[in-house]
């Protein structure tokens, strides 16, 4: 099932998680508009990070609806949702996770080769992002070689190299320091809004939740925003609150 194009691309829908007896999302709801960079807070194990799995298709509820730019996610199968992952999604994360086996350039260049882009091409597209996030003359170092900020830099690139229509990114300052952080968030924020991608952010940290257009909270699993949501009804009408 699709849907006419709308100023949403993503909507959780009514989403209940559990992991063994213990519930992690209770009915989470969330509308994240085109072009919005969204920061998630709430308290250890609120279920602020099971919600972000979620909503990329790394995780699928046990009940509720997750939709990315009118296409249903929780319904595909494994194939389809790493397909998502890999064309349609980038990815940041708190340590980075680089390939220490790959250079850099090599690291950033990932997403493009999975995707079927050439080497040359995909390297010289990675390239281009190295004087843009002040990474000049880092190109051939390997993860070892580089400094935390230096190595999230370089996360931050692969994540926007392939010009997803949404990163998500899960404390993407969690492990560097107070200056760092906030130059990567700049970094982050100006990259995204130039190619006009969508950012959901988990953080617990004030900071960084100041970078972003809405601030959503999430509390038992259940999502409350100081800002207004987008109506539910922006995407298609949810068909007797299941799976389809």
């Amino acid at each position: 099932m699709t849907a006419q194009p709308t100023s949403a691309i993503l909507e959780a829908r009514g989403l209940a998680l559990s992991f063994g007896p213990t519930p992690a999302l209770r009915g989470a709801d969330l509308v994240v508009d085109r072009g919005e960079l969204v920061a998630i807070m709430g308290p250890s194990g609120s279920g602020k990070t099971t919600l972000l799995h979620c909503l990329a298709g790394i995780l699928v509820p046990d009940d509720g609806q997750v939709w990315f730019d009118g296409t249903r996610v929780d319904t595909l199968g494994e194939t389809g949702r790493s397909a998502l992952r890999r064309d349609r999604f980038g990815f940041v994360f708190q340590f980075g996770q680089l390939v220490p086996e790959l250079t850099a350039v090599e690291n950033v260049a990932l997403p493009l080769l999975l995707s079927g882009v050439k080497r040359g091409p995909a390297l010289e597209a990675a390239r281009s992002w190295f004087e843009r996030l002040e990474l000049d003359g880092l190109e051939h170092r390997r993860s070892g070689e580089l400094s935390g900020g230096q190595a999230q830099r370089v996360a931050l690139a692969r994540g926007l190299v392939a010009q997803p229509p949404v990163l998500f990114a899960d404390e993407p300052t969690g492990s560097l320091d107070s200056l760092t952080g906030e130059k990567v968030m700049d970094l982050l924020s100006v990259a995204a809004r130039e190619q006009g991608t969508t950012v959901v952010l988990v953080t617990h940290e004030a900071r960084v939740a100041a970078y972003a257009d809405r601030l959503v909270l999430v509390r038992d699993g259940k999502v409350t925003s100081p800002a207004p949501v987008a109506a539910p009804s922006s995407l298609p009408a949810a068909s007797n609150g299941g799976r389809s």
